[in-house]
């Protein structure tokens, strides 16, 4: 992470789109898309024979990967520092362990977990502190993953689309969307896998208005800002009239613990 202080305007900026999710969690829930199962088998392999098989969705938001953990069958805990979107995944997903916390302050004893899985998240931590705190968390040989959703921006429409949007997650902008070297853990691999989101022009546009630049703005600038891709979205062919794919690409960052 950059050596930000609290008169650094970037630092100010993070900190402000990091804490922007809360007060749009129903609405984060309801137009943020999944993740491919492939994903996150690529994700688990090194650990995947282990029964009970035991995962910390870390940051987890509302739920939206901890949902696919749970698909699978696995033992998941979910840790978001969050309040509303904590509460939100509680009330989609009913029964399952979710606890405040932050990846630099996990509250479960050591070696609690076989995998810890990050979903859109990675890129808010203080890795300097997150890395040996989800280390001091995994079993000996657990792996760590961090999963990002990215607009496939090599397709011209979703191009056009996410520099209306003012998008940062997205395909061309996929560097550094990998776990760094740290005496914790071995050498990340990185993996892409080809997926999609069913949208409309209403809720690929309400999408938008989940994003954490979009959240941050003053409500008129996000009004003005949703309006042009509303009407950009009404008036391209592809995703003018009724449902289509939204194409995505989601990228795995895996490392497996040294010790």
């Amino acid at each position: 992470m950059p050596d930000f202080t609290e008169s650094d305007p970037l630092a100010t900026e993070h900190a402000r789109r990091a804490r922007s999710f809360g007060a749009a969690a129903a609405s984060y829930a309801d137009h943020r898309p999944d993740y491919p199962e492939a994903a996150v088998t690529f994700a688990l392999a090194p650990v995947a024979r282990r029964r009970p098989l035991r995962v910390l969705d870390l940051a987890a938001g509302t739920g939206k990967l901890t949902e696919v953990l749970l698909r699978a069958g696995l033992d998941v805990i979910a840790v978001e520092p969050d309040a509303a979107m904590r509460e939100e995944l509680i009330r989609r997903l009913r029964g399952v362990v979710a606890l405040p916390g932050s990846a630099e302050a996990i509250p479960l004893p050591d070696s609690r977990v076989d995998a810890v899985l990050v979903g859109q998240a990675l890129h808010w931590f203080d890795l300097d502190l997150a890395l040996p705190e989800i280390a001091r968390v995994l079993t000996p040989g657990g792996v760590l993953a961090a999963l990002w959703n990215l607009d496939d921006d090599r397709v011209d429409w979703v191009r056009g689309f996410a520099d209306l949007a003012e998008k940062g997650a997205r395909y061309s902008d996929r560097s550094g969307r990998g776990i760094p070297d740290h005496p914790e853990f071995q050498p990340h691999e990185l993996r892409e896998f080809s997926h999609k989101q069913p949208r409309t022009a209403a809720s690929l546009t309400a999408t938008v208005s989940t994003h954490s630049p979009t959240l941050v703005r003053p409500p008129a600038e996000q009004e003005a800002l949703l309006s042009r891709v509303r009407a950009y979205l009404e008036t391209n062919p592809v995703t003018a009239h009724g449902e289509f794919d939204f194409p995505l690409v989601t990228t795995v960052s895996r490392a497996v613990a040294r010790k």
